[in-house]
C-alpha cells in the first residue's frame, strides 16, 4: 500500500486573473514574472504547483493596454484575453475572469506589479494548512498612500465589521488565492454592484492572511479618487445585506428618543415655571434639521436598496463579454441578418478605435485602480 503524502504527489493547477485597466507599460513584466511558474514550482513546505493560464480582463481603460494585451496572447500560449464591452470596474471584470476559469486555485492580483508572484506558493501553503477557501495577502510593508487615505480606509474597513457583522473587512485585498470551485460559483450567483469580496464571505467562513511584500508603484497616479473610494465602501455597505435598513431604524429611535427628552424637558420646564416664554427658537430649528436630516439620510438608503433591486430585476449584467473589438463583420455579409444568425461570421482586422475614457468608480461610474 502506498503510504506517500497525496499533498506531495498533488499538482495544484492555479489560473491567474488580472482585471487590466492602465496596464500599458507594466503589464508585460506581470506576465513575464509568471511565466517561470507555467513550467511547475514548488511551495516552501514542498506542494507542487503551476500556473495553467493567465487571464487578462481588459476593462477598457484610458490607455492602449488592449496592445499589449494582443502582444503577449501571440507571445505567451498560456495567456488568455477576455474583452468587456465597457468599463464595469475592478470587481466586475475580476469576476468575469473567474467565471472562465479552470484551475483548482484562482489568484487575483492587479496589473501594475505591485503584487509579488514570487509569495504564490506561501498563498497555497497557507490555505492547504488552514483549509481556507480565500487566502488574502497580509502586506508587512506601508502603502504608497497619503497617510489620510490609509488611515481613512482601515477605519472604514474596522467599521464595516463592527456595523455589518462582516469577517474582518480589514483583510479584503485584490491579491488573493480563492478556491477554484468556490470562485466559479460566486461568478454564477454575483449579481449586478456585488462586491467581491463580500460575496465570498457568503459562502466561506474558512478566510485566511498570508505575509508578502508590496513592491513599488511605478509612479502612476492611482485612480481611485475620494468619490471613487466611498463610492466602493458604500457598494460594500449595500452588499452586505439588510443591515444599512437596520441602521435606519436605530437612527429612527435614537430621533425618537432625544424627541421624548426634549418634550419631557419642557413640561418639567412648564410645571415648575421655568419657562422663558418666545425663547428657544434656535433650538427649535435645530430639531427640525436634526430631524429632517435623519429623514432624508433614511429616505437615501433606502433608495439604494431599491436601486439595487431594479438594476437586479431589470436584468442589468454584471459585465458583458464581447469579442476581440479589433474585427468587425465584413460589408457583403453584414447585409445578411439572415446569414449572421445562421452562419459562423468571418472577420477581417481593422484599425482600432480609439479607446473610451471611462470614470473607474463604481456604479454608475465604474471602479479604478
Amino acid at each position: 500500500m502506498d503510504s506517500a503524502d497525496p499533498e506531495a504527489t498533488t499538482e495544484y493547477t492555479i489560473s491567474v486573473v488580472v482585471p487590466v485597466y492602465q496596464g500599458e507599460r507594466t503589464l508585460a513584466a506581470v506576465v513575464a514574472e509568471l511565466e517561470p511558474y507555467t513550467r511547475g514550482a514548488r511551495t516552501p513546505d514542498g506542494v507542487s504547483y503551476r500556473i495553467t493560464e493567465v487571464i487578462l480582463v481588459h476593462d477598457n481603460g484610458p490607455d492602449h493596454s488592449d496592445t499589449v494585451m494582443r502582444s503577449l496572447e501571440i507571445q505567451y500560449p498560456f495567456v488568455r484575453i477576455l474583452w468587456l464591452s465597457r468599463n464595469f470596474g475592478q470587481h466586475a471584470a475580476t469576476i468575469a475572469g473567474m467565471a472562465t476559469s479552470k484551475g483548482r486555485w484562482i489568484l487575483t492580483m492587479d496589473e501594475d506589479g505591485q503584487h509579488d508572484p514570487a509569495s504564490i506558493g506561501a498563498f497555497l501553503d497557507t490555505a492547504i494548512r488552514e483549509r481556507a477557501g480565500v487566502v488574502y495577502a497580509r502586506f508587512t510593508n506601508e502603502r504608497p498612500h497619503g497617510l489620510f487615505r490609509a488611515a481613512a480606509s482601515k477605519s472604514s474597513k474596522r467599521m464595516m465589521r463592527t456595523a455589518f457583522n462582516l469577517p474582518d473587512a480589514s483583510q479584503f485585498q485584490s491579491y488573493r488565492l480563492v478556491r477554484g470551485d468556490m470562485g466559479r460559483k460566486v461568478a454564477e450567483f454575483a449579481a449586478t454592484g456585488v462586491y467581491l469580496d463580500v460575496a465570498l464571505s457568503w459562502v466561506t467562513n474558512r478566510v485566511a492572511t498570508s505575509p508578502t511584500v508590496l513592491r513599488t508603484a511605478d509612479g502612476r497616479v492611482s485612480g481611485y479618487s475620494v468619490p471613487a473610494l466611498f463610492a466602493y465602501f458604500w457598494r460594500m455597505v449595500l452588499t452586505s445585506g439588510t443591515t444599512g435598513l437596520r441602521a435606519v431604524s436605530v437612527l429612527g429611535g435614537i430621533i425618537a428618543l432625544i424627541g421624548l427628552a426634549i418634550a419631557v424637558y419642557v413640561v418639567v420646564s412648564l410645571s415648575i415655571g421655568t419657562s422663558a416664554g418666545t425663547e428657544g427658537w434656535a433650538s427649535l430649528i435645530v430639531v427640525v434639521l436634526l430631524c429632517s436630516g435623519a429623514i432624508l439620510v433614511a429616505l437615501g438608503v433606502i433608495a439604494e436598496y431599491i436601486g439595487v433591486s431594479l438594476n437586479v430585476s431589470m436584468g442589468r449584467p454584471l459585465y458583458l463579454v464581447v469579442d476581440n473589438p479589433e474585427t468587425i463583420m465584413p460589408e457583403e455579409e453584414s447585409a445578411d441578418p439572415e446569414h449572421v444568425l445562421t452562419s459562423e461570421i468571418p472577420t477581417l482586422p481593422a484599425s482600432r478605435p480609439e479607446p473610451t475614457v471611462a470614470p473607474h468608480g463604481t456604479e454608475p461610474t465604474p471602479g479604478a485602480r
